[in-house]
């Protein structure tokens, strides 16, 4: 279990992000079975929020001509759909089969970035192995070396990668927040809660 005196909020983590005007929360069933069907459709939800959000980029106005805008939109949304993918598929594959509490994935759209959020609930054992990983990430003064570390612990199968979180992190220059706490309605599980900041001034 997590020590009382353990802080429960890392890296760059918001405890509001209500205050953006363009937002979309989708939510998912929990049920085990549900997630085994549906796993196909999680894949495209992430597609739907990459169309979704890649309407709000109409063109680079420096630059003339359509197949430029298209361009553009197609690359905004290919970020989003691979980020949103890999957060979804993080949040159901660690999420707890006794928690009748649903999946989340939100996306909120500021002037100069976008901020996914995921939720969902996970086993005290999870929680404190994922809390590892963040803090490896927090620490690491060499990102490259941390991915061939984690590179080369998905090849021998020892342990959980998340080879997501750096790739995100090192092809997309995503920021990271996480939090963790114990549920109101459910306290024996921890909510995770994953903040990622995509920058619209660098990542495109």
């Amino acid at each position: 279990m997590f020590p009382t005196s353990m802080p429960n909020q890392f890296g760059r983590f918001a405890t509001c992000l209500d205050n953006s005007k363009e937002y979309l929360t989708i939510c998912f069933s929990p049920s085990a079975s549900a997630r085994q069907q549906r796993w196909r459709n999680y894949g495209l939800s992430a597609d739907f929020l990459g169309d979704y959000f890649a309407t709000f980029f109409p063109g680079n106005p420096q630059k003339n001509g359509a197949a430029d805008d298209v361009m553009q939109r197609d690359t905004v949304k290919s970020a989003i759909s691979y980020i949103a993918n890999e957060l979804l598929e993080n949040a159901i594959k660690y999420h707890t089969d006794r928690s009748p509490e649903p999946i989340s994935i939100s996306l909120f759209l500021y002037e100069d970035y976008i901020v996914f959020q995921s939720l969902n609930l996970v086993e005290l054992q999870a929680a404190e192995q994922f809390q590892a990983f963040v803090q490896d990430i927090l620490t690491t003064t060499d990102l490259d070396t941390l991915f061939a570390q984690q590179l080369e612990k998905a090849a021998t199968g020892h342990g959980e990668s998340h080879m997501g979180f750096l790739t995100m992190m090192c092809d997309y220059g995503v920021e990271f927040g996480w939090g963790f706490g114990h549920s109101p309605q459910l306290p024996e599980f921890l909510q995770v809660d994953v903040q990622a900041y995509l920058s619209l001034k660098t990542a495109f």
